[in-house]
This record gives structure tokens, C-alpha cells and sequence, in this order.
């Protein structure tokens, strides 16, 4: 059965309604000293930015308003999570100078938006993201934000500069779109601590980067090439692009073809998907085998089959998400050198200069583990960066928490994990407090598997 709340990454911002501005009058806050301070902040080379002083900035007092988007976020939590509320503040919505206009947020119809959040009680650290998938600013307020802005943190999200099922069409060469995801994560953290600074009076004291699957991507990749910037990072299921493989176009075709009926379960099994996870393969042909590939085969790939060049050949939800035939028969490894350049410029190293957690759920099956963080894991002990890095394996874990709902018996949310992650990042970093060892934690046989999960729990160690 398809889960209600497991609309895909690609698909769930083709599906929100663009939001209007400005908010009604019931999310404006009445006054106060803090909304004094919205006046003095100006985000470094913002071509717009809008303020406002807000009662909460969490998703308890922003849903139904402008200021979030909760459509944007479908899928990505378990229904019962508990949330955080009453964080008084204020946030900046606005956009950098950008020529793609897949963002239709705010009614802008402008890319590169972010959303900066200033708690009035500020602990002095600050919080950067990027939208995973193929999802937008606000895709990760209840994932992330909610719970950072409640420790006192300053937080701030870009949409990555190109969004939606189309956003390979952005650039002039092929992996041009995924390369500004970067380079839009890098221009905001920068901006977000000047911006931090004109509000408290001082730059952060501490910078940390995070996400979800492409936001975990962007946050190995700030930590191997801009460490100067952050403290350290929490990456949640980073999808892994390696010029060589693996990456998603080494493991997808695979599963493409089994949905067309070429391949047999021992073939996704040799490329990395779980024994165990078969369960999930219906919902992930239906919903992200086929779209996905056809996305970053257009992005890096863009003259494989000018007959199917990516989503844009289907005009509806079906169309969009089923995959092309020739997808089924895509050989990474024998495409042209260029390709592979393309991924080259993108491509993680292993070679991170700030500390960093992993979490990866054992039956992720968009991203498979085996062929993914088990293997990124790898790539940073070979470069000499172990004692930088924590892996952990969340048993029962997949890809979206949202998936929970339809599989209580099997599965169990990666949320209540990253939360515990990120304090033990906090403590690592500002209390020399070392994580435990790489291990795998154990789905618990009771309690709140919902908002709880103990890192530190005796489990068996994790293969590495």
C-alpha cells in the first residue's frame, strides 16, 4: 500500500501550492524589543530579502502561514513526532541573483531563496542546511529547524539555487545544476554569519552543517572543501557521488530495470539494495527508482537518450515518476569521459577537515547503504580523516520517516537519531567528548521509538 505521507522528494514540490506574502496578521508577533532588531539585519549579496518578528519560528506557530511551507515537507517525518514551540524571533526570507525560476515560493518565481531564522534567546552557534531532494527552503523546518532554533541556534536553509523535477535544465554543462548546490550552500553560510553578527553583535562561535540525502551530500562536501567555515556536521543518509562509483547511476539502472522486468532481486542485491528491504520495493517503483534516474542522468548525461530526456517527457505524476526504458540498460562505466568529468566536478573525496556523524538507515532503498555511506566511510579512513569521523547504521532506519506510518512493525524514524547525533556532535566539538565507536543501533523492541534513540546504547559495532 502507498503511504499517505510518502510523496516522493521530486514530486511534492510539483504538488504545494505556491505561498503568498505577506503573512496574515495572527503570525505577526505584537511588539517587542527583539522586533527592533529586524531593521539592522541586511543578508550580504541578497538581490531581496523580506523581515518579520515573528511569536514562534517554529513549525508549531509557522503552519498555515507564508513563513513555512508544510507541503514542502511531506513524507519527511513520522506522523506523532514531537515538536518544539514557542521560539520567538525573527526571520528573513529572500533570494541571492539567480537567472533559474523553477521557485515559485512567495510567488517570487526566483531561485537561489533561503530563509534565515535569529531566536530573540541565541546560544551563539549557528545552524546551515540545504534542501534535500528535489524539495525547497522549507522542506526540513520540522526535520531540522524546529528542534536547533529550541537549543538557541541560529539556523538558515537554502533552496540550492534549482529545485523541482526540472532542475537539471539549469546551467550550460552537464553537472552545472548540482555544482551550484554547493556553491549556493557555501554563498549562504557565509551571508548567515554576517547577517548573525549584525543581529547579536558578534559572528557565530560556532558553525554547524547539516542535512537530509542531498543536504547530507552538501554537508560532506563543505566539510572536505570549505572546513574553514563550519565546526562540524551531521550528515543524515548523504547521497555519494564518486566520478568512478559508486554513485546513484551505478545502482539505480538496476532497480529501473527490475521495474520493467529485466532484472531479478539477486541483481538489485548485487548493487548494494538490502536483503530485508523487499518489502519497500513496490512504494520506491512506483515513486522514486524511475524519476531519479532520469534526473541525474539528464544532469550528467544529458545525450543518452534525446528521446527521454528527463522528467519533462511526462506530463503527468505518472509520467514524471515511471521510468524510461532505456534507463534500464544504462552502463555508467562504459559512458563517455565526459560523464564522468561531469560527476568529476561534484565528486566527494573522503577528505574532510571538521568532525563529522553519519547516520545511514539499513534499509534505505533510494540509497542503499552498502553502496553509499558504508563506502564514503571508507573513503575518509583511506585519506587519513578516521579519527575526524562516526558512523552509524540505524537499524530498521529508510530512507523518509514518513514510511514509518504505513511500516510501524519494520520500521523506525532516523529523526529521534539525528537529534541525539547532533548533541553528541555539540559535545565533541565544545566539550572534547568523543562519540561513541561506529556501531549499529538497535531497533528498540519497546518505547517511544517516535522521539527517542540512545546512540550510546551497548549494541554490536558496526562493519566498516
Amino acid at each position: 500500500m502507498r503511504p499517505s505521507r510518502g510523496i516522493p522528494f521530486v514530486v511534492a514540490p510539483l504538488l504545494a501550492a505556491a505561498l503568498s506574502w505577506p503573512a496574515p496578521a495572527s503570525a505577526t508577533a505584537g511588539g517587542g524589543d527583539h522586533c527592533a532588531g529586524q531593521r539592522g539585519v541586511r543578508v550580504p549579496g541578497a538581490a531581496f530579502q523580506q523581515s518579520a518578528c515573528l511569536p514562534d519560528l517554529t513549525t508549531t506557530g509557522l503552519a498555515g502561514t507564508p513563513y513555512t511551507d508544510m507541503a514542502d515537507q511531506t513524507g519527511l517525518t513520522a506522523l506523532g513526532t514531537r515538536t518544539p514551540a514557542g521560539v520567538s524571533g525573527i526571520q528573513i526570507d529572500g533570494y541571492f541573483p539567480d537567472s533559474s525560476r523553477f521557485n515559485a515560493t512567495h510567488g517570487w518565481r526566483h531561485d537561489a531563496q533561503f530563509v534565515i531564522r535569529l531566536p530573540d534567546r541565541w546560544n551563539g552557534g549557528l545552524v546551515v542546511t540545504g534542501a534535500p531532494g528535489t524539495r525547497r527552503q522549507y522542506a526540513t523546518d520540522t526535520a531540522i529547524s524546529d528542534q536547533v532554533l529550541a537549543l538557541g541556534y541560529a539556523y538558515a536553509a537554502t533552496d540550492k539555487g534549482n529545485n523541482g523535477a526540472d532542475f537539471y535544465r539549469d546551467g550550460k554543462r552537464p553537472g552545472d545544476a548540482v555544482a551550484e548546490w554547493n556553491a549556493r550552500t557555501t554563498q549562504l553560510t557565509r551571508a548567515a554569519r554576517k547577517a548573525v553578527a549584525q543581529r547579536y553583535g558578534h559572528a557565530p562561535r560556532r558553525t554547524y552543517m547539516t542535512g537530509l540525502s542531498n543536504g547530507g551530500y552538501l554537508t560532506r562536501w563543505q566539510l572536505e572543501n570549505h572546513p574553514e567555515l563550519y565546526d562540524g556536521g551531521v550528515d543524515w543518509e548523504g547521497a555519494l557521488w564518486t566520478a568512478e562509483g559508486p554513485n546513484l547511476l551505478t545502482s539505480l539502472p538496476t532497480a529501473v530495470a527490475r521495474v520493467l522486468g529485466s532484472a531479478r532481486d539477486e541483481d538489485l542485491y548485487a548493487v548494494g539494495f538490502a536483503r530485508g528491504s523487499e518489502f519497500l520495493w513496490p512504494y520506491h517503483e512506483q515513486a522514486y527508482w524511475g524519476v531519479t534516474q532520469k534526473i541525474y542522468r539528464a544532469e550528467f548525461d544529458p545525450a543518452y537518450d534525446p528521446g527521454c530526456p528527463g522528467p519533462s517527457a511526462g506530463t503527468t505524476p505518472e509520467r514524471i515518476l515511471a521510468p524510461c526504458a532505456s534507463d534500464a540498460a544504462y552502463d555508467y562505466a562504459s559512458r563517455p569521459a565526459s560523464v564522468h568529468r561531469a560527476v568529476a566536478r561534484v565528486a566527494l573525496t573522503g577528505r574532510i577537515g571538521r568532525p563529522l556523524i553519519t547516520l545511514h538507515g539499513d534499509l534505505d532503498t533510494l540509497l542503499p547503504k552498502a553502496a553509499d555511506s558504508d563506502v564514503y566511510a571508507r573513503m575518509i579512513d583511506a585519506s587519513g580523516r578516521g579519527p575526524l569521523h562516526r558512523y552509524f547504521t540505524i537499524a530498521g532506519g529508510t530512507h523518509v520517516d514518513g514510511l514509518y506510518d504505513t511500516h510501524p512493525d519494520r520500521l523506525r524514524p532516523i529523526l529521534p537519531c539525528y537529534r541525539s547525533a547532533f548533541d553528541a556532535l555539540v559535545s565533541w566539538v565544545e566539550r572534547g567528548t568523543r562519540p561513541p565507536a561506529d556501531r549499529t543501533v538497535d531497533r528498540p523492541a519497546n518505547g517511544d521509538v517516535l522521539n527517542s534513540c540512545a546512540l550510546s546504547a551497548p549494541v554490536a559495532p558496526a562493519a566498516r
